[in-house]
């Protein structure tokens, strides 16, 4: 019996995925962005490990085979999703599952932390001045979620439970589901606009200048989808011109954010390094998660998680 060829990708600053339980059932090699493309074609099966290289994207169309299976870990799909990967037979699978509930997590901290002023409040105790303030009550205000993923659903859930009213819109309506043609109308009316949507060609840059003049003068938005929804230079002057009362991203178009990047200096906005999703642990998930996909494709069974390659992300059960 052949022993299949498993290709990770890491980076050199990655710690390796622990794979004990695949000891002896699967020969495993790794590669970097500099070494997948000649090793690609003796893999059945590749890891996208490193879930912020591009590499995938460059090496696809290369020669000879490619692998059958490929999974990253991570819920998005667009930094490895090329056409020609897209075009392919090659069965794609993600992190789908891991991150909601850490990510839903994160967004109700940064509601919270935005509705009470937080971020003031510790900027003035470094200043050791003493200023009261009113702060707004989170019970009642209105949120409109994008994306109605797990991810989406799960922040829509726990805001919820704060007694924050929420809207959930995909990218067709259904039960509890608002479609892409009531976005405009939800966000106008939104105190909390949150973007948790995947990147696709419908998606990207859907949050522009248009979108952020609609919302209201008191609303603030947060990003934990994928930087590109979001125009960045539109964002920044709606804050700069206090157009919006605040906002939070933690996902970018180019990361890392560059030190001299305009949004380190935007009044009312959050930066936070793509952290969301990544709490105690969350690598160890990772790869449990994958042990048990490799589980299911060695036994001939389905795999679960798997990409819509045309649509860009796991479809909705």
């Amino acid at each position: 019996m052949t022993i299949p060829v498993l290709l990770v990708l890491a980076a050199d600053t990655d710690p390796p995925p622990r794979l004990g339980r695949l000891t002896g059932r699967v020969r495993i090699e790794y590669a970097d962005d500099a070494t997948l493309a000649e090793r690609l074609p003796g893999a059945d099966v590749l890891l996208v490990w490193d879930f912020t290289s591009r590499a995938v994207r460059a090496a696809w169309p290369g020669r000879g085979p490619r692998p059958r299976w490929v999974h990253t870990a991570s819920a998005g799909v667009d930094h490895l999703l090329g056409p020609d990967l897209a075009a392919s037979d090659a069965v794609v699978t993600n992190a789908r599952g891991i991150f909601d509930r850490p990510i839903a997590e994160y967004v109700a901290a940064l509601v919270l932390a935005l509705a009470k002023d937080l971020p003031r409040t510790l900027e003035l105790q470094r200043e050791r001045t003493w200023l009261h303030r009113e702060s707004r009550r989170l019970a009642g205000s209105r949120a409109c979620v994008v994306g109605s993923g797990p991810i989406g659903r799960a922040v829509a859930g726990t805001l919820g439970a704060l007694g924050v009213i929420t809207a959930l819109v995909g990218r067709a309506a259904g039960p509890g589901v608002h479609g892409p043609e009531d976005l405009d109308r939800l966000i106008a009316r939104a105190d909390w606009v949150i973007a948790a949507a995947p990147l696709t060609e419908r998606t990207r840059g859907m949050f522009d200048a248009r979108r952020f003049g609609l919302m209201l003068p008191s609303a603030h938005f947060v990003n934990v989808g994928r930087g590109p929804l979001v125009v960045e230079d539109a964002l920044a002057e709606a804050l700069e011109q206090r157009r919006l009362a605040g906002a939070a991203l933690d996902v970018f178009g180019t990361e890392p954010l560059a030190p001299g990047h305009r949004l380190w200096r935007v009044p009312g906005l959050i930066v936070s390094p793509h952290m969301s999703g990544d709490t105690v642990g969350w690598r160890d998930e990772l790869a449990a998660q994958f042990v048990e996909l490799f589980e299911r494709w060695a036994a001939g069974g389905p795999l679960v998680n798997v990409v819509d390659k045309r649509r860009g992300y796991v479809p909705g059960h």
